[in-house]
């Protein structure tokens, strides 16, 4: 599989959430290059090349981070942590989609560079147009860090 212009990663361990997310993320156009990463370890060795993504190119990054918080093997505030204390990768928007809307859990985000703390909404017609507009406004209209 080709990893190259992945401009999307999005790191979600459940499967229902993820396809709901997916889902929604295609129909506003913006999966063309997206990849999903079924846990934090899976999300680190994608952005770090190592494991199954060995081959994939070390100077080529997502644009964007969707983060799952509470996963299995390394947490979402680990991952967040580990991008942004990198140099190389800590520009990457990083935006927190979770269903955990506690207070330390959104205050330690932030402090560890979260760019965005989004709650998933439990009915689908919210979460499919909380989704569109995560992707419009990060991938169309925020300027990226130079």
């Amino acid at each position: 599989m080709n990893y190259e212009g992945v401009e999307i990663l999005f790191v979600e361990d459940s499967i229902d959430d993820a396809t709901l997310t997916i889902r929604a993320l295609t129909k506003s156009g913006f999966t063309n290059r997206l990849h999903h990463a079924k846990d934090g370890a899976e999300a680190l060795d994608f952005i770090y090349c190592k494991g199954h993504y060995a081959s994939r190119n070390s100077k080529e990054y997502p644009k964007l981070i969707l983060l799952d918080l509470k996963m299995p093997k390394v947490s979402g505030i680990q991952v967040l942590e580990k991008i942004k204390s990198d140099p190389d990768l800590k520009s990457i928007p990083v935006v927190i989609l979770t269903s955990s809307k506690e207070d330390p859990d959104i205050k330690k985000c932030y402090a560890l560079g979260a760019n965005s703390y989004i709650v998933k909404p439990v009915d689908s017609d919210n979460f499919f147009l909380t989704i569109k507009e995560i992707g419009l406004y990060w991938m169309i209209l925020s300027e990226p860090q130079q």
